[in-house]
């Protein structure tokens, strides 16, 4: 039996009027659902704890955040199409602009995506037999590996790394308390250095003259969803993290024209590789983002137009098919705290032949009654894996 895992991001919210965004969105095929299934409440990685988008995805396909996650880094170098090596040390990264030594901004002016493309090519050197390969991706934002550093590696070391102080009118981060940070450091000032001197720069009223870093992790591989499971998966996102933990987990990444992972992203398109993708694989993990970035906007109305166009677009034309189906949140984004928060998720899920409950309408307030009662993410990987036929029997 086939499953889709449709993922609104940050789908969980508080009260606003009397309603959260789901509550208040128009959403008849979610609740037609409802009433072909059960509904419950979900805490990603436990009651009250505040889960990132990576570890929470993480838990949701069966990886334990605790083992698995070693930084956000490598999963944007993957979604990104880079391809890492056991050992592989990767950032998040930006263009950012600084004069006289000091973030003028963060974001270059927000430089558009072709002219950093331009700048790539500097980007990328070789210092004292190590390699930092460089790659931009969307705007200011871009990806960087270390590879072949041969020095000692521990958690603390990694957490050091950034050097990104995530404001603006002081000095970039570059510290020299270890070999890698003096690396990393000698490795900024010589790309800053080349970048001035680049004329589309010199043009430029904020030059990106400066590639600033965060999120540190180191690659290691792990066991597929195939090998662990037995389950054949794949992957239809926007997003470069969505993508990246996908990749690392196994999943078959599904190129999308259209998927841009944000509010402009082409639903119709999507719904076309999932359908398309249930035709070779047991599993089709579908993500929207836009939903969360409305919430981390403050934006009720943009949330609640977004929910009704998944509803619109998507479960229309799913909830037709003989499939599995389980809609839920990787974690709460509330208007009001236009922050991830720490409160469950909603959790539908419609098993073809399967049980039903009660519950008439999908919003926290109808799910905290419902007969799934509150799971915490590391049930959802058995959950559908049961439901999928693909469990194997815990004892004799």
């Amino acid at each position: 039996m086939k499953t889709v895992l449709l993922i609104m991001d940050g789908l969980g919210g508080l009260p606003v009027k009397g309603k959260t965004a789901l509550e208040s969105a128009k959403t008849p095929n979610m609740d037609k659902l409802v009433n072909e299934g059960m509904c419950g409440l979900m805490s990603t990685l436990g009651r009250g704890i505040i889960p990132g988008s990576d570890t929470a995805h993480l838990q949701l396909f069966g990886y334990d955040p605790k083992i698995y996650y070693h930084g956000r880094g490598p999963f944007e170098a993957l979604g990104a199409g880079m391809k890492l090596k056991h050992g592989d040390i990767a950032f998040r990264a930006n263009f950012g602009t600084v004069k006289r030594g000091i973030i003028l901004d963060r974001r270059a002016g927000r430089i558009q995506t072709n002219v950093a493309k331009q700048l790539e090519k500097y980007c990328s050197l070789n210092i004292k037999g190590v390699k930092f390969i460089f790659k931009s991706t969307v705007e200011h934002r871009g990806v960087l590996i270390i590879r072949g550093y041969k020095g000692k590696i521990t958690q603390d070391i990694l957490d050091s790394l950034t050097t990104d102080p995530h404001k603006t009118s002081v000095k970039p981060l570059l510290n020299s308390s270890n070999k890698l940070q003096r690396l990393i450091k000698e490795y900024s000032l010589k790309v800053s250095n080349i970048l001035s001197k680049v004329p589309l720069n010199k043009k430029r009223k904020l030059p990106a003259n400066f590639i600033l870093l965060r999120g540190a992790g180191m690659h290691h591989r792990v066991k597929s969803l195939y090998e662990r499971f037995g389950i054949t998966s794949a992957c239809v996102a926007g997003g470069a993290l969505y993508k990246g933990v996908a990749k690392y987990v196994g999943m078959e990444v599904l190129n999308v024209p259209g998927a841009t992972g944000d509010k402009h992203t082409d639903l119709n398109a999507k719904l076309k590789a999932t359908l398309d993708a249930l035709d070779v694989y047991d599993f089709v993990f579908l993500h929207v983002k836009a939903t969360d970035s409305f919430s981390h906007d403050g934006d009720f109305k943009g949330k609640k137009w977004m929910i009704e166009r998944v509803d619109k677009y998507i479960v229309s034309k799913l909830r037709k098919k003989h499939i599995n189906i389980i809609i839920t949140g990787d974690h709460s984004t509330p208007c009001i705290r236009k922050a991830h928060s720490g409160h469950p998720v909603p959790i539908l899920i419609r098993e073809i032949n399967g049980r039903k409950d009660k519950i008439k309408s999908f919003g926290e307030s109808h799910c905290i009654n419902g007969g799934l009662g509150h799971l915490n993410g590391k049930d959802l990987m058995n959950i559908i894996l049961n439901i999928s036929e693909k469990a194997k029997k815990y004892g004799s």
